[in-house]
């Protein structure tokens, strides 16, 4: 097993870890069961799985803020939210659902991430100290 280490910089503080559900597709919260964290979006990189729990490594956000809030809030009142975010491409939208969440996010992480990062990789997320580290 080794670790590897990625700067990144901070949206929401905070420090977690948790298994790597990875898109390179865009996420709309809106588009998940809320009772399950599962995707039901047709088509999806991520249709049927889970982000309960997980650090989801989205490529971007897809929605109007009333969407994105109101799905990313159903799912977090039943738990099922990610424990951290880490966005490639932050828009103004999905950043204010992590925000006002408070789910640790973070952006600009160093590119050779995403070609490192694998489903199920253990990832830690310190936003507070501006690093994502993966155990693979």
């Amino acid at each position: 097993m080794s670790t590897k280490t990625f700067k990144c910089e901070h949206i929401v503080a905070g420090k977690t870890s948790g298994p790597a559900l990875v898109s390179n597709e865009a996420v709309c919260f809106y588009l998940f069961v809320p009772e399950s964290g599962v995707v039901f979006e047709h088509r999806h990189v991520l249709e049927g799985r889970s982000m309960a729990g997980t650090v989801l490594v989205a490529h971007a956000g897809k929605g109007s803020s009333v969407v994105q809030m109101d799905g990313l809030f159903k799912i977090a009142m039943k738990g099922k939210n990610p424990v951290a975010v880490i966005l490639r491409h932050p828009d103004p939208v999905f950043v204010s659902a992590l925000l006002v969440m408070e789910i640790p996010s973070v952006y600009n992480v160093e590119e050779d991430f995403y070609e490192y990062v694998k489903d199920g990789d253990k990832v830690t997320v310190d936003a507070n100290k501006g690093v994502v580290s993966v155990e693979s």
